[in-house]
């Protein structure tokens, strides 16, 4: 009976590898990836030689240590030099600060957010962010948010014809879910926001970015290539 509770116990806990799947949201394509709370959640930036830059130099990076990554996606925007833009915090150490005026793009389209990786997940306006200086292993920052306590940011248009690839985060209530989206097709940001408050429930969601969005699923056998990126996000599992 013992060895039957401890099996049933290592099922129930946090998976390997985050749960993908394709999925649709009014006539468009999606693919949805879930983390919960307890899994080997980072953000990855940068090695001793300067920035990963792809979703293959994290994976090799962690074969060094009998690890690899479960799922990935970019996670934020970028300089030329793939510099972060606002907040990054990786393994509890701040490498750009907060950045809370507005702007120019989608980033300057306050309001902005944080998505910050604890104990818990969260997605927090950036302004509220550096006010209340939450507990963050690893942050990020992007914008503009999606979906702020359940409603969508006013600025986002429903019949917008701004539309291209897209991707982002949405946390549930309780913090215990970080559920990853990216658009298999053109959307504009009203569509991309409703997927996440309307389709997936969630009530507070950021967006990472678009045109350049990538994930890396090898449960879906995909991994999708191109130019060099800034911050990734992923899950770290042992090397199979």
């Amino acid at each position: 009976m013992k060895l039957l509770a401890l099996a049933l116990l290592l099922a129930a806990g946090p998976g390997l590898a985050a749960e993908c799947r394709d999925t649709s949201f009014e006539g468009a394509s999606y693919t949805i990836c879930e983390v919960q709370a307890g899994e080997d959640l980072r953000l990855f930036h940068s090695g001793p030689d300067g920035a990963y830059g792809s979703f293959k130099n994290v994976d090799d990076a962690l074969a060094a240590e009998g690890k690899a990554l479960g799922f990935a996606m970019n996670a934020g925007m970028y300089h030329r030099d793939l510099a972060p833009v606002g907040l990054y915090v990786e393994d509890g150490v701040e490498v750009s600060d907060i950045v809370t005026s507005d702007g120019p793009g989608n980033f300057g389209l306050l309001p902005n957010g944080v998505f910050c990786i604890g104990e818990t997940f969260r997605v927090i306006e950036s302004r509220t962010f550096k006010k209340t200086k939450p507990e963050c292993r690893y942050a990020t920052q992007s914008g503009p948010m999606l979906v702020i306590g359940g409603k969508l940011h006013p600025k986002l248009l429903a019949g917008s014809d701004s539309t291209y690839v897209r991707n982002g985060v949405g946390v549930s209530a309780d913090g215990k879910r970080a559920v990853f989206a990216i658009s298999n097709e053109a959307v504009n940001f009203h569509a991309f926001a409703r997927l996440f408050r309307d389709e997936l429930g969630l009530e507070d969601a950021l967006y990472f970015d678009g045109n350049i969005s990538r994930l890396y699923a090898p449960s879906l056998a995909r991994h999708d290539g191109g130019f060099p990126m800034g911050p990734m996000v992923g899950t770290v599992v042992p090397k199979g």
